[in-house]
């Protein structure tokens, strides 16, 4: 990982933390925290173990779109985002998954405005 995206990186895992009880965020919570602000839900509701599944699905959509992979379709009926994919995600190991997902996740902060990276 380069200084830059480590930093950045870094800078996402202390604004969550900040946020929610000086936790450190693993990315799976990130993902999750992205698919709740997509979905729009705030308040503190109870999400089952397949709903935490689909908020995490939302999120990886979401950061994704950025760069092609997926398109957003509209909303069900149950106001649940509903990604199309666009293009295929390239095959990478689990290290290089990790690395392409905090990529995004850097880009979602940034083009979402919640943190302006120095």
């Amino acid at each position: 990982m380069s200084n830059e995206l480590l930093k950045n990186w870094e800078q996402v895992v202390e604004f969550i933390s900040e946020r929610f009880e000086h936790k450190n965020p693993d990315l799976n919570a990130i993902l999750f925290i992205i698919g709740v602000r997509e979905l729009g839900t705030i308040t503190e509701q109870y999400f089952s173990k397949d709903e935490k599944v689909m908020l995490m699905h939302i999120a990886t959509c979401k950061i994704l779109s950025y760069s092609g992979y997926y398109e957003l379709e509209g909303v069900d009926n149950s106001g649940w985002p509903q990604w199309k994919p666009i293009k295929q995600i390239p095959s990478l190991d689990i290290s290089e998954q990790e690395l392409f997902l905090k990529q995004h996740i850097i880009e979602y902060f940034n083009k979402e405005q919640i943190i302006e990276f120095i």
